[in-house]
Formats: structure tokens, sequence, C-alpha cells
């Protein structure tokens, strides 16, 4: 037996031994890392790199490991939603904004300037490699605040919004590339309707889903059933995923409004009989944070098999200067951002040190430059690069920092 896998399948037995590996892996240098005061996301990380291309080449990251990731991050983010301060996140709202905007501008323009007028690259291939530079890997942000226990304060929420945010902007940015290396011309039109798009729904989806779980409670009472809670949650979720992705915006979006709707600070105005009932919650926890435990680590290791740290010319000197010069800008880029915010200069570097991973997300632009053709093998190496180094860094200086 076996399950598609894009170039004819992988035997599903095989599967089963990968994701074995995968999770022991990831469980054993986690709990390396975390013995020498490093954060365990980064040995998950390290996990993927030491299974995948970039060293041993025991396990290809194949569609299917692909989904599990993608659903393990999307759990993660429905958790964060549920465990969220929405009081504190208006709150912080416009200060989330702030960072986001700056935070995704000044590595979007740096990367760009550097690329098109330093390096002298193709317009396009210049806007991609500055595009890769934008974007937070919230998943990552997040699992790195939470092992350092910061996850519920304020810097901390200021950084989930603006990374949900960034999020946003480096679909939209992605969007507007893809349209503009078809055509080579701007459509603000459909750049427009996409943004109104997501708008919509992040008003709209935390009502419904609200609604929805309310609904689930009242059947569960009626059948007096309380089992049938975490497996209709969890329909929720995706089904909230599948409607973010409609709506144009990132899956983890849908997951993370539908947190928010379930937690128990979440409040519709003249509507607080639509708060569920604490039994029902904890049926909730109960059942999807096993999943989060089980599936989150499957994403981290994903970004470490993603890697190929072989396909990168070391001894090029125009690497170095190249990869050395789109890390300067993706570090201080970041890290100003955190200075937009009122408060202590250590809260805000820890906003900045929080934005500055890429993961997954800078490595979508650099594969979506390389299939168009917008960027060649030099360029792509060093995007990847400059992905690692920015996730890798960020959880260490985060750890410094908190001391």
């Amino acid at each position: 037996m076996s399950v598609g896998e894009g170039n004819g399948g992988i035997d599903i037995n095989t599967l089963f031994l990968h994701l074995s590996v995968i999770l022991i892996s990831a469980k054993i240098f986690g709990t390396l890392f975390k013995r020498f005061g490093i954060p365990p996301v980064l040995g998950e990380v390290f996990a993927g790199i030491v299974l995948g291309q970039s060293l041993f080449g025991f396990i290809e990251l194949t569609e299917a490991i692909k989904v599990l990731a993608e659903l393990g991050v999307i759990l993660l983010l429905f958790e964060v939603g549920l465990e969220a301060d929405i009081y504190m996140l208006v709150r912080v709202g416009l200060w989330a904004m702030a960072v986001a905007t700056v935070g995704a501008a000044l590595p979007f323009a740096g990367g760009f300037i550097i690329s098109y007028y330093f390096f002298e690259l193709p317009l396009i291939g210049s806007l991609f490699i500055g595009g890769a530079l934008t974007a937070t890997s919230i998943g990552i942000t997040v699992r790195v605040l939470t092992d350092l226990n910061k996850h519920k304060e304020r810097f901390a929420q200021i950084v989930l919004g603006a990374a949900v945010l960034d999020d946003i902007m480096g679909v939209i940015i992605l969007a507007a590339l893809y349209e503009f290396s078809k055509t080579k011309e701007v459509h603000l039109d459909a750049t427009v309707n996409l943004i109104v798009h997501i708008a919509v729904f992040f008003v709209l989806a935390p009502i419904i889903a609200n609604i929805l779980a309310k609904i689930l409670q009242w059947i569960a009472v009626k059948a007096n059933d309380i089992d049938i809670v975490p497996p209709s949650v969890m329909a929720l979720i995706l089904l909230f995923a599948y409607g973010a992705h409609k709506f144009g915006s990132p899956a983890i979006l849908g997951s993370f409004t539908a947190g928010l709707a379930l937690s128990r600070r979440f409040v519709i105005p003249f509507a607080a009989a639509l708060r569920l009932d604490e039994k029902i919650l904890h049926k909730v926890e109960e059942g999807i944070t096993p999943l989060v435990w089980t599936l989150a680590p499957i994403f981290f290791v994903s970004v470490g098999l993603a890697l190929n740290l072989k396909a990168i010319d070391f001894t090029s000197s125009h690497f170095w200067l190249f990869s050395g010069s789109l890390i300067v800008v993706a570090i201080v880029g970041k890290v100003l951002a955190g200075f937009v915010v009122p408060g202590s200069f250590k809260e805000r570097l820890n906003i900045g040190l929080s934005m500055m991973p890429r993961g997954e997300v800078g490595l979508i632009f650099a594969e979506f430059g390389r299939s168009f053709h917008a960027i060649d093998e030099l360029s792509y190496a060093v995007i990847v690069f400059v992905v690692a180094i920015t996730t890798l860094l960020a959880p260490i200086f985060l750890k410094l920092n908190a001391k």
C-alpha cells in the first residue's frame, strides 16, 4: 500500500517509520538542547537538519509529512488563540499593526535595494528576495515564547498580533509578486480585493465560530455525550483553516480565529450568552492539547528537512558578502520594528528579536521565486542560508535577553 507523493508514491509503512524517527528525534534533540539552556524548538529544527538533505538524507520532506506538519502548525495556532488574552490583543492592536508594518517594510526594502542596486540582480528576483525577508514564522515565534514562559506577557501579545499580520502581509506580497512575475504589470485592484477579503474573514470568522461552538455545546448537552466535543472542534478548526485559505489568507489565520472564538476571554458585545460552558472548554483543551504535542514537533522538524545546506557553496566570497548583507538587513529590520512600541529597552528588544525567525515562510518565497525562474540557484541558496540563520539565532538571542 502507498500514499501519493507526487512521484509515484511512498510505501505507507515507510511513512510510519519516518514519522516514528521524526517524533523520537524531535524529543531527543529538544531535550538535549533544553539541557544546555537552548530553546527546545531549535533542537527540533536541528533534528530535521540531521535527518534531511543537509546531512544524512535519511528522510525526504514528502507531501504526507508536509500535510502533517501543516496540521501541526494549524493546531498550534488554534491553541495560541484559545489561550490568547483577547483584551490584551485589542489593547495592543495598533502597536501590533505598527510593528508588523515596519517589520515587513524595512526588510523588504533593504533586501530589494541590496539585491537590485548592489548585486545587480533582475528586478523580479530582487523583489522575491525582499519578500522572503518580510514575514515572520509565527509557529517558531510562538513556540520559543512558550518555551521561555513569556507567551502571556504584554510584549508577547504584541508579537502575536504582529506575527499574524506579518503572515498576512507576506501572503499579499507573494500574491502581488506572482501576478507581477506573470504579466510584468502591477494589479492594484487584485491586491486590494485580497486585502478586503482577508479583513472580512478576520472580522466575521470568530463570531461565526463561536455561534457554531455554542450549537455544538447545545447538542452535547442534549445528547448527554460530551465526548463528541473534541472531534467536532477538530472539524471546526479544519473548516476555518479552509475558509481562511478560500478568502486568500493563510490557513493558520483560520485556526487562530477559531481558537480566539472558543477562548474564555472571547466576548461579542451584547451577546454574553454565547460564552461557552467551562466544562466544554476543558474538554476542548483536553482533546486538542495531546494532538498539538504530537503534531507540532513534526512541523518544526519539517523546517529543518526543507533546508539543504549542502547546496550552499561556503567557499564563495560572493555568497558570504551577499548573504551577510541580507542577514544584517533581516535582523536589523525586525529589531528596529520593536522600537516603534513604547516601553523599556528590554521589552522593545524582545519584540524585535521575536519577529526575527523566517522559517518556512522565507522558504516558500524562495521556492516560488525559483519555480518562476525569478531567482537563480545562488540567490536561492542565499535565501535558504539567511532563513536558517535568522531562525536559529532568534531563540538564542531571546534566551540571552530574557536573563
